[in-house]
């Protein structure tokens, strides 16, 4: 998934978890992400050293299709191990025993390029905090959302998204032509995060941001774990689709009500990530 919206992303690894970490790039409308994986889900042993006692994590620049394809030739796997070594250069060892046909096994080892971030840089690489919203409303399947984006994109580069506290979500596009527009009712909204947010927003009244269709479909594409719950948060002068441990979250920079800093999945894939797609803003004075 993280392959689908950058080439390149940090692979924070720590005692209790691992973190693949994409900055924010808003000088290219980039997408930002935190990904948050227990390894204790995913790994029967793991052992790790960083710089010191206090600053024990290892950053990592690399690749991530790299990665991908690496661990796609361990699906039927006997064991797997990943290690962190110098060949020349520094790389993330990826070795797979698999089984053949006369049940004996063999080793494929996949020696990944990387580059070590020194600890001066770390401060940019650290989890973002999620602001109160205006609006924050659950998403439809994201698969019939992103059906419906794409043949929007057919007739419009922009996307206006409407949303409020009635759950009620409008998709619209807007031409000289032609005016089209998706409606979707009782969605639900997540409680507010605190007391005071939202409590003088008249509960039909809409929160609107305007999307560049393309940034909004790479989110959309993007998605290969099937979460159990979106939710889009519209926030002042920002677009954000946020996800976390067991549910996804989806924000429009430009309103949105707070439901928490994460989602959680199911069985072992236990994680916590939040997707902030940036754009460039169709409407006058905005920077975002």
């Amino acid at each position: 998934m993280i392959a689908k919206l950058a080439k390149t992303c940090t692979l924070r690894i720590s005692p209790e978890k691992l973190n693949f970490v994409l900055s924010d790039r808003v000088a290219s409308a980039g997408v930002s992400m935190w990904c948050e994986l227990e390894q204790e889900n995913f790994f029967s042993e793991f052992q790790m050293e960083g710089i010191s006692a206090e600053n024990n994590a290892i950053y990592l620049d690399l690749t991530a299709e790299n990665l991908s394809r690496a661990l796609k030739t361990a699906q039927n796997a006997r064991a797997l191990k990943i290690k962190l070594t110098n060949k020349h250069f520094p790389c993330l060892t990826v070795s797979i025993e698999l089984l053949s046909v006369s049940s004996s096994s063999r080793v494929v080892t996949h020696d990944i390029p990387v580059k070590v971030i020194p600890r001066k840089l770390w401060k940019d690489l650290q989890e973002p905090t999620i602001p109160d919203s205006d609006v924050s409303i659950y998403l439809p399947a994201l698969k019939t959302m992103k059906s419906i984006v794409e043949k929007m994109k057919n007739i419009s580069n922009h996307l206006i998204m409407e949303a409020n506290l009635s759950g009620e979500l409008n998709l619209k596009i807007e031409t000289e032509l032609v005016c089209v527009t998706t409606h979707f009712k009782d969605l639900g909204n997540p409680p507010p995060a605190s007391e005071d947010a939202s409590q003088e927003r008249p509960p039909e009244q809409m929160a609107e941001v305007h999307i560049d269709i393309r940034k909004l479909l790479q989110f959309l594409a993007g998605q290969q774990v099937n979460p159990t719950r979106a939710v889009c948060r519209h926030l002042k002068g920002s677009h954000t689709f946020h996800r976390g441990a067991g549910r996804l979250s989806t924000r429009p920079t430009g309103s949105g009500a707070q439901d928490g800093p994460g989602a959680h999945l199911t069985g072992t894939e236990n994680c916590r990530w939040l997707c902030l797609p940036r754009r460039s803003s169709p409407i006058e004075g905005d920077t975002q």
